[in-house]
């Protein structure tokens, strides 16, 4: 319980970031396969259904981030501002775990090993990314989790057979959040408030754009990064929009160059 309920919320953002902090070596290996893919002129896969699509726009395409990501997001499962009517809260979370919708999103994509894949889920247990993380690894493509892992142990998977999103990854990230994610008691209120997997995720997200930055700037390709004009000037400022939006365009052309039923089955490509 806390009476000083702003004070204790900025203390436990703290304590994320010191879960944060902590996890440097996996997320350097992430960095390296971002990058890896970002210098072989594919892209990178950001998946989050709900609020996890918050993670994949904090990626790409914002000031201070750069081309090499494609954010995946279904509105159908993660529209949320009617709330309940058409497009409602209920419709997203039931689709969110119906099982197939993840293979019929990934079919409209020519994906390749050179890929590679960040999935975001709280939870880590519903149906649609922990069968993406799936799809992705039958297609021989390295697949980064983000999770809260307290939350995701403490939560039962909806999947059929029990799985979780991050026990089906090459790499785990963790956003520290608690059980339930929200992080604030108070007396009178019988459950918590005010949730934390967002502050964690944004915080991994920038500390992987930063690894990954520095390592196209080493292997001599700088990415174009999108800079307000406050800091380069109106004109190179959208120089800069447009030669990033340009980019993102001929790679993301690339993953429908071959598009057919046999490269986007279950079975890995040839």
């Amino acid at each position: 319980m806390t009476d000083k309920p702003a004070e204790t919320y900025i203390q436990r953002c703290r304590e994320l970031l010191d879960i944060v902090a902590g996890q440097q070596t996996a997320i350097e290996a992430a960095a390296d396969l971002f990058a890896a893919t970002i210098l072989a002129g594919r892209m990178v896969h950001v998946f989050g259904s709900g609020h996890s699509r918050i993670m994949v726009e904090e990626m790409w395409p914002r000031y201070g981030s750069f081309p090499g990501y494609n954010p995946m997001v279904e509105l159908s499962l993660s529209y949320h501002h009617p709330v309940v009517g058409s497009n409602g809260q209920r419709q997203a979370m039931f689709l969110e775990n119906v099982s197939g919708f993840a293979a019929r999103i990934l079919r409209n994509y020519d994906l390749r090993p050179e890929d590679s894949a960040l999935v975001i889920s709280s939870s880590g247990g519903n149906v649609v990314p922990v069968e993406m993380a799936e799809q992705f690894q039958q297609r021989g493509i390295p697949v980064v989790a983000m999770v809260s892992l307290r939350h995701a142990e403490a939560s039962q998977s909806k999947d059929k057979q029990g799985r979780k999103l991050h026990e089906l990854a090459d790499i785990v990230l963790d956003t520290g959040a608690p059980v339930g994610d929200a992080m604030i008691t108070l007396a009178g209120l019988p459950t918590p408030v005010s949730p934390g997997s967002t502050v964690g995720g944004c915080v991994l997200i920038n500390c992987l754009k930063a690894e990954v930055a520095r390592r196209l700037v080493d292997a001599g390709q700088p990415p174009r990064v999108l800079t307000a004009s406050a800091l380069v000037g109106p004109q190179h400022s959208r120089q800069l929009f447009e030669a990033a939006y340009d980019e993102h365009g001929r790679r993301l052309a690339r993953l429908f160059a071959e598009l057919n039923e046999e490269t986007n089955s279950s079975s890995p490509p040839s």
